[in-house]
């Protein structure tokens, strides 16, 4: 059926369109943008005062299936993604066993086209296992379909080791993708190091520990010439590295996550585990760092890193509970609030860090309403008043510090190759 979508202020990057118009959708493609379209035998969508943009997509979600269904599988991960108005989530390779095979990345992808619901990329290993002994089959990977690698939660410890994965996956064309982080510093650490883990006494992780592995990546990254993105940057030294390492042309991209964009180490204060994530929640002076270097174009990509975990899991001790937060239905609400609504970046600016930015980073055809173009389209109620009710949750697992809140702005409508999957904000 065609989609008529009028009235709505289109939103898109990668054409430097911010106006109000129509866009005619058939056959899963983007037929036309105009001023008042008139279209015999089309549904319409009414988008009065609301976004229409690129669909978004998440280069950083953990779906943990295959292995621990108990807490996220394909399906109950695609629903949230779509729920947050995200068409396409990148599937982090830390699943047992992990995707370092073209069998593992092909399951993936047929499993998602088996749900229907929105698009999925697998990352494979940069090593086999994640163990950071052997590089992983980086051509089989990418012929099965991964833009990219990486052992995320892991790092590469092994400088040579992480050279070759930057040269072998630069003559494969992939994406590599790093966990920064020197263990040896992190070590047992629970949360940022600074005045919050003296006075909680919590054992700390130094931001050190993330910059100095961002360095070393870099520095290889700039021997290699391999494209490097660096996941979930948190640290105020992190972003200067990287803005250096741009401004001498390096090949390098990065990513933050909403919730280091909206929590501060401080707010660990009640021992919620549900803030346990790594790397750890930063001061207040981190957080600013990590907003100057989105709206300055130092953070390219805003990725939710999604990791969900079962309740009995986090209701531990804060020492024993596993790192991680699940974000997909909250993400877009909470950039809104935090960066759209406090002036760091406009409607276009936050879809670009969302949507046309990381299919840029994948080198994915999407993020665009350019005709002929994918017909994969959000459209953002950005005004709507919500309250993130757990009962709604859509992904298996509730481990989020934001359940009750109070949200502002949603997606109303996702479309995902020209099919309606979210109506009214909820899944079809």
């Amino acid at each position: 059926m065609k989609i008529l979508i009028k009235n709505g202020r289109i939103v898109d990057p990668s054409q430097d369109i911010d106006t109000k118009k129509d866009i005619l959708l058939n056959k899963g493609k983007v037929v036309k943008i105009d001023k008042d379209i008139k279209e015999k035998d089309v549904r319409i969508i009414n988008a009065e005062n609301m976004i229409v943009a690129p669909g978004l997509v998440d280069m950083h979600v953990h779906l943990r299936e295959p292995g621990r269904e108990d807490q996220e599988t394909i399906e109950t991960g695609l629903r949230a993604a779509v729920v947050g108005g995200f068409t396409t989530v990148c599937a982090m390779p830390n699943t047992e066993p992990p995707c370092d095979s073209q069998a593992q990345a092909k399951f993936l992808i047929e499993k998602a086209q088996m749900t229907g619901i929105a698009n999925l990329l697998p990352i494979g290993t940069i090593t086999r296992k994640r163990e950071g002994k052997e590089i992983a089959e980086m051509k089989e990977l990418k012929d099965a379909g991964c833009p990219a690698v990486s052992d995320d939660g892991m790092p590469v410890e092994d400088s040579i080791l992480m050279r070759k994965a930057q040269e072998y996956a630069s003559m494969v064309g992939l994406l590599v993708i790093s966990h920064s982080e020197d263990r040896s510093l992190s070590g047992e650490g629970v949360m940022h190091e600074g005045y919050w883990s003296t006075v909680l006494g919590l054992t700390p992780i130094p931001a050190v520990a993330e910059s100095t592995a961002v360095e070393r990546d870099i520095q290889i990254a700039k021997l290699t010439g391999a494209n490097l993105h660096i996941a979930h940057v948190s640290a105020k030294e992190s972003v200067e590295i990287i803005r250096q390492a741009k401004k001498k042309g390096i090949k390098v991209t990065a990513e933050v996550t909403p919730h280091h964009l909206t929590l501060k180490d401080e707010d660990l204060a009640a021992y919620d585990t549900n803030m346990k994530i790594n790397p750890p929640l930063r001061s207040k002076e981190d957080v600013e760092a990590l907003k100057n270097g989105l709206k300055d174009g130092t953070i390219d990509a805003i990725a939710t890193d999604h990791a969900p975990h079962l309740e009995n899991e986090k209701e531990k001790e804060f020492d024993y509970a596993p790192f991680g937060m699940i974000g997909l239905e909250t993400a877009l609400s909470l950039c809104v609030m935090e960066l759209v609504d406090k002036g760091h970046l406009d409607w276009p600016g936050l879809i670009r860090k969302m949507s046309t930015n990381p299919c840029g980073i994948l080198k994915y055809e999407r993020g665009t309403l350019k005709e002929g173009a994918e017909a994969d389209i959000v459209i953002i109620d950005p005004d709507k008043e919500w309250v993130y009710d757990k009962k709604e949750i859509q992904s298996r697992s509730s481990n989020s510090p934001f359940v009750g809140r109070k949200m502002k702005a949603k997606a109303e409508y996702v479309i995902v190759g020209g099919r309606i999957v979210v109506r009214e904000g909820k899944v079809v």
